[in-house]
């Protein structure tokens, strides 16, 4: 799949800019600060309906406007898919083909899209949110089900605070409510935690050789960490420990008024071997796991998905010495669309350079192109 035309309208500094992509390699360079980080960005929020960056969804919106639109002409499996998304101070709207669309989960199944941006560090050494974030934006890509299955736990979880807040000073309640109550949090918990488990088993199905291969160092890999005990194998076993865990500690959640297990305190972390990359690792070790994971997903949409995803790498060489770039260069391929940012071409490999579609951007506008002939060389 790729984006073939896209057009962006009061979107961050862009005022109106209008831009066809190579199918195969694009890469966006100029100075810093004239918007190169900012086009990358419209495409995942087209593609997403968010931004990677915790922003605002009216943050988006150009100074001085009410409005922001993106639009993209995006080719899949040879067939023309029109998206666009547009953004106000109140609200998003989602269209394909021109027709509304209503939810999240049928419109972020048209466009897969993978990003790496200096900042996603953040996935090794920042909070279990963010890898949580990071789990939940994936897997519905993969699977739309898995969004709508978040938003219901996400209700469960909130009707379930809501009744331990409210029972918080009572030695009395409806006991049988509560067990309804956490019959139908365990249930749900259950199938998020299945659902993340598989994703993060078939990661590692990808990543390990990945990593050794940018940065020579083996048996990397993912462990997922949650309140589900994963040393069971039979479903009636898992859930029945998880509830165990639950009547342990209800006084406890009584007290503080909140659910304490559940998906939504799962994390994951990056080790190599025995060791604990967010607390050992060197940053080149850490940025070099985060881009192996992140090339391992390439390999899951299209083994698990049979489509080919979209490939945005913003400001991703610069911060690679030689070897570790020519060892990324192997999985840039002609056939995965890549959009590329960076503020010096030299620190791009020549070969890149010369099937890439090049793109200047200056102040939100596009300086110069430079197109792709079939033969590599530039018109």
């Amino acid at each position: 799949m790729y984006f073939k035309h896209i057009k962006i309208t009061n979107f961050r500094n862009y005022e109106n800019v209008s831009l066809d992509l190579h199918r195969g390699i694009n890469i966006i360079y100029g100075k810093n600060a004239q918007g190169k980080t900012n086009l990358l960005e419209s495409i995942y929020v087209l593609g997403l309906t968010k931004s990677h960056r915790d922003f605002i969804d009216h943050d988006l919106i150009r100074n001085g406007e009410k409005k922001a639109c993106i639009e993209g002409n995006l080719k899949k499996d040879m067939f023309p898919t029109k998206m666009k998304i547009s953004i106000s101070q109140y609200d998003k709207k989602l269209e394909i083909d021109n027709n509304k669309i209503n939810k999240n989960n049928s419109y972020i199944s048209y466009a897969n899209i993978i990003i790496f941006y200096p900042d996603d560090l953040e996935l090794i050494k920042g909070s279990p949110t963010i890898r949580r974030r990071y789990l939940n934006t994936e897997i519905s890509q993969l699977d739309s089900s898995y969004y709508i299955l978040l938003n219901d736990f996400k209700k469960i979880l909130k009707m379930r605070n809501d009744y331990l807040k409210k029972i918080s000073n009572q030695e009395y309640f409806d006991k049988n409510y509560l067990d309804v109550l956490n019959q139908y949090y365990i249930d749900k918990a259950y199938l998020i935690f299945k659902m993340r488990k598989k994703f993060i088993d078939r990661m590692n199905e990808y990543c390990s050789n990945i990593f050794e291969s940018l940065a020579q160092i083996q048996d990397f890999h993912l462990i997922y960490k949650s309140n589900f005990d994963q040393s069971l194998n039979e479903e009636e076993e898992i859930k029945k420990a998880f509830k165990q865990k639950l009547d342990h500690i209800f006084l406890t959640e009584k007290k503080l008024k909140m659910t304490l297990l559940g998906p939504h305190r799962d994390d994951f972390m990056f080790y190599t071997k025995e060791t604990d990359l967010k607390k050992y690792g060197s940053q080149g070790q850490q940025r070099m796991a985060v881009i192996a994971v992140k090339l391992a997903e390439i390999e899951l949409f299209k083994k698990y998905k049979n489509v080919t995803p979209i490939l945005l790498l913003d400001d991703v060489f610069s911060e690679l010495d030689k070897r570790k770039r020519n060892n990324l260069l192997k999985y840039i391929k002609k056939s995965i669309q890549t959009i590329i940012t960076t503020t010096d071409l030299n620190t791009i490999h020549k070969r890149i350079i010369e099937s890439a579609k090049l793109i200047e951007i200056e102040n939100g506008k596009i300086k110069h192109i430079e197109e792709v002939k079939t033969n590599g060389r530039k018109k």
